[in-house]
């Protein structure tokens, strides 16, 4: 097993940035102002050919209310996860009161400890590490995360203590990634905590309180699994805060690192356009989708029955996709959409076989012939494959690049409905077909003689009969 290690330390001492140089990635959101990471970030990460596992963390601040105190929750589950920690400090602020109280609290708790003196780049690092042995945690590591000083001889030690397997003895599980997304404070934390059944995810009444895009891996009935747990969305004239706009790209970046997008939606706002964008985005990804209307319970029936005419009237076009009411807070309905992932996960996957889209091709025109264009019909001739999630379909033929959205939309619901296609979008591409004759010079030799015998044939009966008229006039 991959051994994992928590990255533990007061706010602003470097640890999304160390992170970041762990897992040779930007995952992590780097800000130059304290409390940036709140929630547990977990990332992959080798050395010398050796993997592990590192958890970012929240700054401890030594607050004790509101989203602090649920911080500081998930910095010590971090901790009981993990078989190691990395204990930040800066060296150039020096031993702060929080460093020695954050000791305090860890040095009971049975761990491995690597105490990580930062910012230490054009210091000498001898001098530095004294400094920090009076923390009485064992012997300091002087390193530069910004700048990669000093961390290839910790690495060495660390990855020696702990035995880090190779990375080629690690298993590459095919794990279905699904993305909530939704505006701010819609509930997609306590979704995913009701579905995990743990505390995983911070679930606070606070818009915003989740900055980054949360990658939580977990087994279900066998069946491995990754939550991508996203910052809230919110209208782009509304985005004014830097940090905010990051995360707002990472979280458009989640639907497309996602095999099965959920879109949480606020049943006591009813449908927004916000939410109509964010299904813009689902669409232009071609990403599978699941729709669930939240904060369900409670509603008087009336409201109730408004609320679904609204969304049907509003998205109509997402034929495609499956709507659950839940109620992520009390649990109502939210068992269910493991079965509506599972089937448009499955839809978006699936494999069809070229003799059976030509089939379901030529049913389709005799049912509703193409167009004509220029004069001409568009001649379609066969059908295949072209990829997967989502499932697309390419339609050869004679002026198919011609065809009208109409058509194309056409095409797209006869086949969803023939393949049974469950929660999943389909795309048509279309690619025009060569003229069979081109380029082969014996067919273009026998094309020829063809054409010199009927024009000979042609001036035949034009001396024949068109003499004879001649002469009578």
């Amino acid at each position: 097993m991959k051994p994992i290690i928590a990255i533990i330390g007061r706010p602003n001492v470097g640890k999304s940035t160390f992170f970041n140089r762990l897992t040779n990635t930007k995952n992590a959101l780097v800000a130059d102002m304290p409390g940036v990471t709140r929630d547990r970030l977990y990332g992959d990460a080798k050395f010398d050919d050796k993997s592990f596992i590192v958890i970012d963390t929240g700054g401890l601040s030594g607050e004790r209310s509101g989203v602090e105190s649920l911080m500081v929750q998930q910095v010590f589950q971090a901790i009981e996860e993990a078989d190691a920690v990395f204990f930040l400090v800066d060296g150039r602020s020096g031993i702060n009161t929080y460093d020695e109280t954050i000791t305090e609290r860890i040095r009971v708790l049975n761990k491995r400890i690597y105490l990580l003196v930062n910012k230490t780049e054009g210091m000498i690092a001898d001098v530095v590490e004294a400094d920090f042995y009076t923390l009485g945690i064992g012997q300091p590591y002087a390193i530069s995360s910004a700048h990669g000083q000093g961390i290839n001889q910790l690495m060495h030690q660390v990855v020696d203590d702990l035995g880090a397997p190779d990375e080629t003895e690690e298993v590459d599980n095919d794990s279905l990634k699904m993305a909530v997304i939704g505006r701010p404070n819609v509930g997609k934390s306590t979704l995913i905590n009701r579905l995990l059944g743990e505390e995983r995810v911070i679930s606070y009444d606070l818009a915003g309180t989740t900055r980054d895009s949360i990658f939580i891996p977990f087994e279900r009935n066998e069946r491995q699994y990754t939550f991508i747990d996203t910052a809230g969305v919110r209208r782009r004239s509304k985005v004014s805060d830097v940090l905010e706009k990051f995360s707002v790209i990472k979280a458009l970046k989640a639907i497309d690192s996602a095999n099965v997008v959920i879109l949480l939606i606020d049943a006591q706002e009813g449908i927004t356009d916000q939410d109509l964008t964010l299904l813009g985005m689902v669409l232009d990804a071609g990403r599978a989708l699941v729709i669930a209307v939240n904060k369900w319970d409670g509603l008087e029936k009336d409201i109730k029955e408004r609320i679904k005419s609204e969304i049907d009237r509003r998205i109509h076009f997402i034929n495609f996709a499956k709507i659950h009411y839940i109620s992520a807070l009390h649990g109502s309905g939210v068992g269910l959409l493991y079965d509506s992932v599972e089937k448009a996960y499955e839809s978006a996957m699936k494999q069809f076989q070229t003799s059976h889209l030509t089939d379901l091709l030529e049913n389709a025109v005799q049912m509703h012939q193409p167009p004509m264009v220029h004069g001409r019909r568009i001649k379609m001739i066969y059908a295949h494959q072209g990829g997967q999630n989502p499932p697309i379909i390419v339609v050869h033929g004679r002026q198919v690049d011609q065809t009208p959205d109409v058509y194309t939309r056409y095409l797209m619901k006869f086949y969803h409905t023939h393949l049974k296609l469950n929660g999943t979008p389909l795309r048509i591409q279309y690619k025009v077909g060569k003229n069979p004759y081109e380029g082969n010079k014996k067919a273009d030799n026998r094309t020829e003689k063809q054409l010199t015998k009927r024009r000979r044939h042609t001036r035949q009966l034009i001396k024949k009969y068109g003499g004879k008229k001649n002469k009578r006039q």
